[in-house]
């Protein structure tokens, strides 16, 4: 789920192999399974893992030694390069949060207004607020030490308060604007962004409803895990004196969603690339300075107003690196593995053989997303291709319809993440769980929004 460029995406770069469909096929199966088994069986990390993979699938492939490397090292490096920045600003934030007893103030609060059964929709609600203007790996580093500290203070399953707030960011991700991959299906087909939108809404409800409060109470059963204590942030010490209030501590974690909502409505309403307010949204709406935006406004207001000093301030920031290495590397191969994808043709294998397949617009729109999706790993690149492919298909539809079409492929973009996918392994590593638990979890979840999205894009075009 990393957030590439458009325009890296829309490019066709030449293929580092020249396989065909079934060596292609082969060499995925393949690569995935080897990365499968070398975490599972053998129990190598899973940065080795998926390095070996990527090795094998470009070696089954039939790809230049060389050429996969280049893949694997410029994936590792524009995963790290957008993510890791953003992982790390995301640490530091959340140590703040916790050392100076913001954290706290949120936890304390959140369980006094919503307790027991109410729990999972509150936690699905804020992480849908959250989700709407920010990139998947944003929100989630933004959500998870409160989602950890919530499970474990309040005593909850795990599972039943970071399903649903993973829900409530993917389903935002993969069908609200302005998240890059419908935008770019919108103007793709020449939808119309408020239609989609609206319907886009309409359809996120009963979807986030399904795969999230409701999903999670089966999650919680399957996988019992508590919150990994390595990953909750920790307090260096408890003599504070006094904590920030739960206003400017809920204003600072908010300060990146606001500046994100506004650059992506600025965006909207002058769409004038050259326009000097634009320009200036563009930029402190980025998330990398919306993030950098809160940890320095976080340093005034939850460090020192929580009394810490300026060396108090630089050990809460050394201290939060630490525990992200890994995930860093695990994240990074995990795109340097989806990029090797790309490069060897395997979107263009997907788009290659959906094109005999005579089904209605709507479906042919979700499973050619659900095919590239599965044999990519990235929901923003399934976004794109199938909607260059099914385009054509909108020339005649009506205004609604072009919009849900739109929907249809973004539900197939979120259809069951796995191994390829960077977003499995942030999740896996954030909470805690070993390959098969993120599968009945997380990929769970993944495929029935996915299903359910779908199924509800093709209910609305049988009524509008």
């Amino acid at each position: 789920m990393t957030s590439l460029s458009v325009e890296m995406l829309a490019a066709d770069p030449e293929p580092i192999t020249s396989a065909g469909h079934a060596q292609l096929g082969i060499a995925v199966l393949a690569g995935i399974a080897v990365i499968v088994l070398l975490i599972t069986k053998f129990k190598l990390h899973a940065f080795l893992a998926l390095t070996i993979g990527t090795l094998a699938l470009g070696a089954i492939a039939g790809a230049p030694l060389d050429k996969a490397i280049a893949s694997f090292s410029a994936g590792l490096g524009s995963t790290v390069a957008g993510v890791g920045v953003l992982i790390a600003l995301g640490a530091i934030l959340g140590k703040l949060l916790a050392d100076s007893g913001g954290a706290d103030q949120i936890v304390d609060t959140i369980l006094a207004k919503a307790g027991g059964r109410s729990m999972p929709w509150a936690m699905v609600l804020i992480a849908s607020v959250i989700g709407l203007p920010l990139f998947f790996e944003v929100g989630i580093v933004l959500l998870i030490p409160v989602v950890l500290m919530v499970a474990k203070r309040g005593n909850y399953s795990l599972m039943r308060i970071g399903i649903p707030a993973l829900a409530g960011l993917s389903v935002m991700h993969g069908l609200i604007p302005p998240h890059p991959g419908p935008l770019v299906a919108i103007d793709t087909v020449k939808a119309d962004l408020g239609v989609t939108l609206a319907l886009g809404l309409l359809v996120a409800i009963p979807t986030v409803v399904i795969a999230g409060p409701m999903f999670s109470k089966y999650a919680a059963r399957w996988v019992d895990v508590p919150a990994p204590e390595k990953m909750i942030p920790q307090r260096t010490s408890d003599d504070l004196e006094k904590r920030p209030g739960f206003g400017v501590t809920i204003a600072t974690v908010l300060l990146p969603v606001v500046l994100m909502l506004a650059k992506a409505l600025v965006d909207i309403v002058i769409d004038d690339p050259e326009n000097t307010v634009q320009r200036v949204f563009d930029v402190i709406g980025s998330p990398l300075i919306a993030l950098l935006a809160a940890v320095i406004v976080g340093i005034f207001t939850l460090g020192r107003a929580a009394g810490f000093t300026k060396d108090r301030i630089s050990t809460t920031v050394e201290k939060s690196l630490g525990p992200i290495a890994g995930i860093l590397l695990i994240v990074g191969a995990g795109g340097g593995f989806k990029q090797t994808l790309i490069d060897s043709g395997v979107g263009q294998m997907i788009l290659d053989i959906s094109e005999d397949w005579s089904i209605p617009a709507l479906l042919l729109a979700w499973l050619i997303a659900v095919a590239i999706r599965l044999a990519t790993g990235s929901a923003t690149v399934a976004t794109i291709s199938a909607a260059g492919l099914v385009a054509p298909l909108a020339a005649d539809m009506s205004t609604a319809h072009a919009s849900l079409l739109v929907l249809a492929i973004g539900a197939g973009s979120l259809f069951f993440s796995h191994v390829n996918d960077a977003g499995f392994w942030l999740v896996k590593e954030y909470f805690g769980l070993d390959v098969g638990q993120t599968i009945k979890t997380w990929s769970v979840m993944e495929t029935l929004i996915s299903v359910v999205a779908g199924g509800v894009v093709l209910l609305l075009s049988l009524v509008i």
